[in-house]
């Protein structure tokens, strides 16, 4: 385990408690998120991320410098999956654009809880139990399997089990009230179908974890590397999504491209537990190797899509809502109250 020095965890909780208050001021008020404004939070994330990479290079190495380097591109490009699940739970729930962001921001925060408590455990856990590294590797391995053959499991937002238990604590009610999660209804406290999307989000961010944290744990075993890595992913995946909302489906190599980097983390995984278990002579993968593969892998999946696109799908969720969102004077739009999935089916 590294020597991390007390102030460097300092420096960043303070910079992801800053960050967050930052991001949830700029966006107090109900806005559609453009491509330009995603742009720049993309590059703000971006930046916060290498500058604290580069901190991590100069107070505790090169070595583990390059492993954040590493499980943070890592992170960054499994999130690329939780894009499209995003978009089919704001289309399944009909959420408007100008509430997007505030739904993704609470789901940030469950997921760097949530995130930190299973990565707390596997760390606990790989430290003791070395041969568990198999186990993450077969998960890998089924995870490459399923995306490789198109057999990925379908997420049901209006079933997963988050949902289905808020529903039986709190009743929700058919109508948005603009960002509120709770209003009050025949005198009663109720909540909103927005928070019942926030629930979707958080379930969704527990199913991806299962690839997530096996693969983050190849790279690094240390707590600090592996936490802040997925922290500052997790910060900038808000401006990701709305960066390439309506371009997800024509980069449709880049699911192939991220089986792929499964299936060498799930190589990397059985090397280093035979390593520690069988023998010293079997080699391990650097970190510097890790980082050049997956950094090759996403160049050459995003420049296959580019050189060969796939057939014209049809337009994304956010694309469609586009024109249900018009402009406000005060630069906040009028957003129109849909109603919810239980709703229609009662209606039906």
């Amino acid at each position: 385990m590294l020597d991390v020095p007390f102030w460097l965890w300092s420096v960043f909780a303070v910079t992801v408690v800053v960050s967050l208050a930052v991001d949830l001021l700029a966006h107090r008020e109900a806005h559609v998120i453009r491509f330009k404004e995603a742009a720049a939070w993309s590059a703000v994330w971006i930046g916060l991320a290498l500058v604290f990479g580069a901190v991590v290079f100069l107070v505790l190495g090169t070595a583990p410098g390059v492993e954040y380097t590493t499980a943070w591109l890592l992170e960054k490009s499994l999130s690329v999956d939780n894009l499209f699940v995003f978009a089919l739970i704001f289309a399944y729930f009909e959420v408007p654009r100008a509430y997007q962001h505030r739904v993704l921001f609470f789901g940030v925060m469950g997921a760097l809880v949530f995130r930190g408590l299973f990565l707390a455990a596997g760390v606990a856990v790989v430290s003791r139990f070395t041969a568990v590294l198999f186990v993450f590797a077969a998960i890998l391995f089924y995870s490459t399997y399923k995306i490789l053959k198109g057999e990925e499991e379908s997420f049901d937002p209006g079933r997963s089990i988050a949902v289905r238990l808020l529903r039986k604590v709190v009743p929700v009610q058919d109508e948005y009230a603009g960002m509120k999660f709770f209003v009050r209804e025949a005198g009663k406290r109720v909540a909103t179908p927005l928070l019942a999307v926030v629930a979707a989000i958080e379930a969704a961010d527990l199913v991806f974890a299962v690839d997530s944290v096996p693969a983050v744990l190849a790279v690094s075993d240390d707590a600090f590397i592996v936490y802040t890595s997925n922290a500052f992913a997790i910060l900038g995946l808000r401006a990701l999504y709305f960066l390439l909302a309506g371009l997800l489906d024509r980069f449709h190599y880049l699911s192939k491209g991220l089986a792929l980097i499964l299936a060498f983390i799930g190589v990397k995984l059985i090397l280093q537990a035979s390593h520690e278990l069988f023998s010293s002579s079997i080699p391990e993968i650097p970190s510097p190797i890790s980082l050049a593969v997956i950094v090759t892998v996403l160049a050459a999946s995003v420049v296959l899509s580019i050189r060969r696109p796939g057939p014209a799908g049809a337009a994304a969720p956010a694309d469609r809502d586009e024109d249900s969102s018009a402009h406000g004077s005060a630069g906040e739009p009028p957003v129109r109250e849909t109603r919810s999935p239980d709703r229609r089916r009662k209606d039906d």
